[in-house]
């Protein structure tokens, strides 16, 4: 049976009013007004993001929720929207919806969360951060040293920036999840101390030496 020029006409609306509708609704749910309208997420990650440098800084540029959680990329962020049924899911069975639920599977959420970045060679991060594009001369000493050791050994943002944005998992969560056979995550970058504090040190007596030995 053939078909009319009618026919492949609405057939072509149809398909434009479609594509219109499911983008359309795809872009409503990556606000971080969506994000934080289910109290999960307002009332614990929010509030602890609202405290960091990528919510309020001197540049005024701010990463949101989907900034760093959402592929800007089609075909990552529909495999992303899909696996964010499952939170949906845990949204309708109330798995976290205390602060105390919550806290009791920080770690199970972070480790999932850094999994994914790692996977992706920290891909959100590098929509702002590039290695190739730092200008280390206008970098710390120490922060300059760490990015150019971090490119040059293969490592990528999450590997050093766990925390940045979010309350890090209790330390005793972490000591748990080691003994379970997880291997071992650092979960702070190490922290320099300032210039000159080794030396303002006071010198420890040969009998305070033996005493720690």
């Amino acid at each position: 049976m053939a078909i009319g020029p009618l026919t492949v006409v609405g057939l072509f609306v149809a398909g434009i009013l479609f594509w219109g509708g499911f983008n359309t609704a795809m872009e409503w749910t990556n606000r971080e007004q969506f994000c934080i309208s289910c109290h999960e997420m307002k009332d614990n990650v929010y509030q602890e993001y609202r405290n960091t440098i990528h919510y309020s800084n001197r540049s005024g540029v701010r990463a949101t929720c989907p900034d760093c959680h959402v592929p800007k990329e089609w075909v990552p962020k529909i495999i992303r929207k899909i696996q964010a049924s499952n939170e949906v899911l845990h949204k309708i069975l109330g798995s976290i919806d205390t602060p105390e639920k919550f806290n009791a599977k920080r770690l199970e959420l972070a480790e999932h969360e850094w999994a994914r970045m790692k996977r992706t060679d920290s891909r959100e991060c590098r929509n702002c951060h590039n290695f190739e594009y730092f200008d280390y001369a206008e970098q710390g000493r120490r922060s300059a040293r760490m990015h150019q050791e971090g490119l040059n050994g293969g490592k990528t943002c999450i590997d050093c920036h766990k925390g940045i944005a979010h309350h890090l998992p209790a330390v005793e969560q972490s000591i748990g999840a080691e003994k379970n056979g997880a291997a071992p995550e650092i979960f702070h970058p190490p922290v320099e101390k300032p210039e000159g504090a080794a030396a303002q040190a006071p010198a420890k007596s040969e009998e305070g030496e033996k005493q720690e030995k």
